[in-house]
């Protein structure tokens, strides 16, 4: 692979560094195309013997400068690799698989890096000259601005900057989260980023080859994904104090925050039915395509025609959704204003609505059996969430009063890991808080009353309980369909399917629906972030 400064320099704001980048990365392709020779025609019957580690050499160089093609911020840059890819040079050329970052999401919705606003083409900008790349989540979350730039900035902080974790360790905790729930998409994202920064290559035959020490976080893995409430301090006090394999308290601190977000994030890339991005496997194809022009994929994709005129079917059998939601908010808040429930029939409804959160089953409910490709990260395959409630186990209530992330969880966090703790709280607020007042076509709606209905609805899945909220809004603002979706999303989000994905808020922009997955990933993040934080607090106290 052509070394990593070259792909480094694309990302200047300076076009004469990125035009030498550029050159430079054009001679070592044409090198490269020299000394293999001609590629041999795969339907001769005595084809020449070739090197198969130049081949895929040259493949995988090609394949970074198709993704630089479509996804680099620099109108420059998108020359260059495009006119480097038409060329005649007797090689086989790499093209995109599939319609775009998305298969939920016309790729025509999403921003096109070709025609960004000055704020976007900044932030692209930024995260291209940290990353190199801009993957397709970064290309989703570019519906929500305020939101993406924080979450990049988090990101650089929590994986680049300096802290208590070496680097090669941060991207193999993030390839130990996202594998609990088989989300390849990031588990491959951090196998690249982990070669990249000198982490050793047999740590990624399996855990069992990693050191005792990242090991032992295999339970507070699973404990974390899958059931958090019952982390206790003893949890704590094993990883603490395990003699030479111990991790600091600092260190635990990262890896909590590395654990929850990874496991969040696998929500979001489920729920938004992420691509792989253009130069990873999956993402493209150096087969020629077919004759037709049109591929069975297209609808498995969404971009078909049939697809359009089912949805558009839907919807007009739908009308009045948006209208009914609203009238509901209004309802309610003009309750709000006549008379407030007791304490009692409050905490009776949270409890009633904790109770059927666990008795909610996805539509698609069958067994997802982890593959060894993905499982050998994580311990304990068949540890999952699964409908623990029916054999009798209960969700403990942790009360917001008693353990909250204002008023214990920000501090402890800011304390071990400095200045973190005010990076989460910006991105938790952002995505709670941010409105455009606008409701599918209707607009000046105020939607506040919605989103805490999601986010409460989130936290009682997970037995954290607000005193001052009525949980009987829950049941009148979201539907049984939405709460299918939203339970699938936080606790096996593996089992996202398009379908699901289309069947709640079907008069909602795509846009909307984005909006709703950043609520679900950050709320479930916190809510996991408030179980590991307090079983951290009480192992000090």
């Amino acid at each position: 692979m052509a070394q990593s400064f070259r792909w480094d320099a694309l990302g200047s704001r300076d076009s004469s560094s990125r035009h030498a980048a550029m050159e430079l990365i054009h001679q070592e392709v044409m090198k490269r195309i020299e000394t293999m020779g001609p590629i041999p025609d795969p339907q001769s019957s005595s084809p020449p013997a070739m090197d198969d580690s130049l081949s895929s050499d040259l493949n995988a160089l090609l394949a970074h400068v198709l993704m630089l093609s479509k996804r680099c911020p620099y109108e420059d840059i998108r020359k260059k690799c495009t006119c480097l890819l038409q060329k005649d040079v007797g090689v086989r050329i790499p093209r995109p698989v599939g319609n775009g970052p998305s298969r939920f999401i016309p790729e025509k919705e999403i921003l096109q890096v070709s025609k960004l606003d000055k704020r976007i083409q900044s932030i692209f900008e930024d995260a291209f000259a940290v990353l190199g790349r801009l993957d397709n989540i970064s290309l989703v979350m570019g519906f929500h601005p305020q939101y993406l730039e924080n979450f990049l900035k988090t990101q650089h902080y929590l994986l680049q900057m300096d802290g208590p974790l070496s680097l090669h360790c941060r991207h193999y905790i993030g390839i130990m989260a996202a594998a609990r729930h088989q989300c390849t998409y990031l588990v491959n994202l951090h196998v690249n980023d982990f070669l990249q920064v000198g982490g050793d290559p047999k740590w990624l035959n399996g855990l069992e080859e990693a050191p005792q020490k990242l090991q032992a976080l295999g339970e507070l893995n699973k404990i974390l994904a899958h059931r958090p409430w019952l982390l206790t301090k003893e949890h704590i006090e094993r990883l603490l104090k395990a003699e030479e394999h111990s991790w600091s308290l600092a260190e635990l601190i990262h890896v909590v925050v590395l654990l929850t977000l990874y496991h969040s994030l696998a929500s979001f890339t489920f729920g938004c039915g992420i691509n792989p991005d253009i130069h990873t496997d999956g993402g493209h194809t150096f087969r020629p395509p077919s004759l037709s022009g049109y591929c069975a994929c297209d609808i498995a994709n969404g971009n078909g025609a049939l697809e359009e005129m089912f949805g558009n079917q839907q919807v007009s059998e739908l009308s009045g959704e948006v209208e009914v939601l609203m009238e509901k908010m209004k309802q309610l808040q003009e309750c709000h204003d006549e008379e407030e429930a007791s304490q009692e029939e409050m905490a009776t409804r949270f409890e009633r609505e904790k109770t059927e959160s666990m008795l909610v089953v996805t539509s698609e409910d069958e067994e997802c059996v982890p593959s060894r490709d993905v499982s050998r990260h994580f311990e304990d395959p068949s540890y999952g969430y699964k409908d623990f409630y029916r054999r009798g186990e209960h969700v403990p209530t942790l009360r917001v009063q008693d353990y909250s992330w204002e008023d214990h969880g920000f501090s402890l966090v800011n304390r071990l890991y400095p200045d973190f703790g005010q990076l989460l709280d910006e991105k938790f607020q952002i995505a709670y808080n941010l409105t455009y007042n606008t409701m599918a076509t209707h607009q000046g709606v105020d939607t506040s009353m919605l989103r805490r209905a999601i986010w409460n609805y989130i936290h009682c899945m997970f037995g954290i309980r607000y005193d001052d909220y009525d949980y009987g809004e829950i049941n009148q603002l979201l539907d049984r369909g939405f709460k299918v979706y939203i339970k699938t999303m936080v606790r096996t989000p593996e089992k996202i399917t398009k379908r699901m994905y289309d069947s709640f808020w079907r008069q909602f922009k795509h846009s909307e629906k984005v909006h709703v997955n950043l609520l679900l990933m950050e709320a479930r993040m916190q809510a996991e972030l408030l179980y590991a934080l307090r079983a951290i607090t009480r192992y000090m106290t």
